[in-house]
C-alpha cells in the first residue's frame, strides 16, 4: 500500500467516561430493494430468492414460490418466468412484472446498471468496446444493437461540465483554453460567442465572459470550488485559530472547549481530563501504542504481525484490527500486558478499512472483492453487506452520534461519499483532486472529515457536508 497505506495509524482520545454507552444491539434494516427479510429476521440478497436452495435457516425463502426453479444462471421473476441473468437491470421489464428491475442499483440520468451487486457505469463507457461490467454486459449485443452507443444512454452533464460531440463530460473551464479535451475538439469550436448566455456558463453566481472563453467570480466572503461553485468562506476553519470551539463575538473569533476538556492557558489547545491520549499503530512487529507525549510505548499484541486497519472502542478499552490483505478481524485489550487476540469475525474477501460504532456496538468494514461496505456486531454472531456496487473500497468511518457513514473508493473514479448509518440516502462529498484514498479519520469536535491520499502523498480535510476543504500538501 505505499508509505502511508502502509501504515495504519488511529489517534485515541482516551478519555473513557466521555463516550457514550451501547444502545442495543439490532442491526439496520434489511435493503427493502436488495435483499429479502427470512421469517427469523436475517436478511439475504433477493437474488436467491426461490432459487431452489434454501438460503434462510428456516426456509422461508424458498416458501410461496409456486414451485418456481431456475437455472443457476438464471433470475426468478415473480411472474414465475425464469430470465437469464444477465437480463437483470438492463432498463428493460424482461419478466413482465418489474420484478427484474426492482432489486437494481437506482443508477441517476446517464449512467448504465452493471447489475445487482455491480457499479453504476457512466454512459460514455457503454459500448466503448471494452468490458466494464464484471459480467461484460455493457458490452453485448443486448445493450448495443447495431449503433454504438444507444442515444438514452449519453451523459447528461452537469451544468459545470461542457458536453463533447462524443457525449463526453469534461469541465467548462477547459473549453476554449487552446488545448482541445474532447475527442472531436468540439471544446474550441465557436469560442466567440458568450458562454455565459448559456446557463450562466454553469457559474452558481457571476460568470464573467472573456475574448477566448469565460471565468467563474464569487461574491466577498465567497471562494470558487471546483472552477464554477462559489461557498461560504468560515472564517473558523480558513484561519484555524481554535482546537475545538470557535465563536463569533463582536467581529473577532473567541474559541472555546467542549465539555470535558480544558484549555491549556499557554498553548490554547484544548486537553481531555482523564487519561493521557494514546497512539495506536500497526506494524510488522505487531500493534503497538505509545503516548502523545511519546513517554510511554507498549506492545499491545506482539502475536499479530503486519499492518492492517485499526479501529478503538473507547467505553471498554478494546482495539479491533483486520490483518490486511486477509478477512479475519480480531479483538485485544489495551488494558494490562500484552496478549494474544481474539478472533471475533471472519468475513469473505479481505477488509481494507474498519471502524466501531460504540453507541449501536456495530462494525463497519469494507471489502475491495465484494465492492462494499458491510456491518456486524461486535461479538461477531451477525453480519451482512450494508452498501455494495463500489469501486475498490478502501477506507471507513463512522460518528454515530450525527447518525453519519463514510467511505472511500479509490477506483476508477476515486471519491468519498457518505450515507446514513443504514446505508441509505448516499451523497458523494469529494469527488475532484482526489486519486486514490487510503485512510479516513473523524474530527468530531470540530465536525471534520480527514483522509490520506496515497498517489498525492496528501493529507485533506472537508466539512461533513463536503465544503470548506483544506489541503495540508505533500507528507
Amino acid at each position: 500500500m505505499g508509505h502511508l497505506g502502509g501504515l495504519f495509524i488511529l489517534v485515541v482520545l482516551v478519555s473513557w467516561h466521555h463516550i457514550y454507552g451501547a444502545a442495543g444491539h439490532s442491526l439496520p434494516a434489511c435493503h427493502e430493494q436488495l435483499e429479502f427479510r427470512c421469517s427469523d429476521g436475517s436478511c439475504i440478497p433477493r437474488l436467491k430468492l426461490c432459487d431452489g436452495h434454501k438460503h434462510c435457516e428456516d426456509g422461508s425463502d424458498e416458501q410461496h414460490c409456486s414451485h418456481v426453479r431456475c437455472k443457476k444462471d438464471e433470475f426468478a421473476c415473480r411472474s414465475r418466468r425464469c430470465i437469464s441473468a444477465r437480463l437483470l437491470c438492463n432498463g428493460v421489464d424482461d419478466c413482465g412484472d418489474g420484478s427484474d428491475e426492482d432489486s437494481c442499483q437506482n443508477c441517476t440520468t446517464g449512467f448504465f446498471s452493471c447489475g445487482l451487486s455491480d457499479v453504476c457505469l457512466p454512459g460514455h463507457k457503454l459500448c466503448d468496446g471494452r468490458t466494464d461490467c464484471k459480467d461484460g454486459r455493457d458490452e453485448t449485443k443486448e445493450s448495443c444493437g447495431v449503433t454504438r452507443p444507444h442515444p438514452q444512454t449519453s451523459p447528461t452533464c452537469a451544468a459545470s461540465e461542457f458536453e463533447c460531440g462524443d457525449g463526453k463530460c469534461i469541465r467548462q473551464a477547459w473549453r476554449c483554453d487552446h488545448s482541445p479535451d474532447c475527442s472531436d475538439s468540439s471544446d474550441e469550436e465557436n469560442c466567440e460567442q458568450d458562454e455565459c448566455q448559456v446557463n450562466n456558463g454553469g457559474c452558481s453566481h457571476h460568470c464573467v465572459d472573456q475574448p477566448m472563453g469565460f471565468h467563474c467570480h464569487c461574491p466577498d466572503n465567497m471562494r470558487l470550488v471546483g472552477d464554477s461553485q462559489c461557498e461560504e468562506v468560515d472564517a473558523c476553519l480558513e484561519t484555524d485559530v481554535c482546537d475545538q470551539l470557535c465563536l463569533h463575538m463582536n467581529g473577532s473569533l473567541t474559541c472555546d472547549c467542549q465539555e470535558g476538556y480544558n484549555m491549556d492557558p499557554t498553548t490554547r489547545e484544548c486537553k481531555a481530563t482523564g487519561d493521557e491520549g494514546q497512539l495506536v499503530f500497526t506494524s510488522s512487529k505487531g500493534m503497538q501504542s505509545m503516548s502523545i507525549t511519546g513517554t510511554e510505548y507498549r506492545e499491545l499484541a506482539q502475536h499479530l504481525p503486519g499492518t492492517g486497519p485499526v479501529a478503538a472502542l473507547a467505553s471498554n478499552s478494546m482495539l479491533y484490527w483486520a490483518w490486511q490483505g486477509q478477512g479475519n478481524i480480531y479483538r485485544v485489550s489495551m488494558d494490562g500486558k500484552p496478549q494474544d487476540a481474539k478472533l471475533v469475525l471472519k468475513v469473505k474477501g479481505s477488509v481494507s478499512g474498519l471502524a466501531v460504532d460504540w453507541i449501536h456496538q456495530l462494525l463497519y468494514w469494507t471489502s475491495v472483492e465484494s465492492d462494499s461496505v458491510n456491518v456486524g456486531l461486535l461479538d461477531g454472531l451477525v453480519q451482512r453487506r450494508l452498501v455494495t456496487g463500489l469501486d475498490k473500497p478502501s477506507a471507513v468511518a463512522v460518528d454515530p452520534l450525527q447518525g453519519f457513514l463514510f467511505w472511500a473508493q479509490c477506483g476508477s473514479f476515486p471519491k468519498i461519499e457518505r450515507a446514513g448509518l443504514d446505508g441509505q440516502d448516499t451523497i458523494a462529498l469529494v469527488t475532484s483532486s482526489i486519486y486514490h484514498p487510503v485512510a479516513l479519520s473523524l474530527d468530531m469536535p470540530r465536525q471534520l472529515l480527514y483522509w490520506a491520499d496515497q498517489r498525492m502523498r496528501s493529507i485533506s480535510r472537508v466539512n461533513l457536508d463536503g465544503r470548506d476543504r483544506q489541503n495540508s500538501g505533500a507528507v
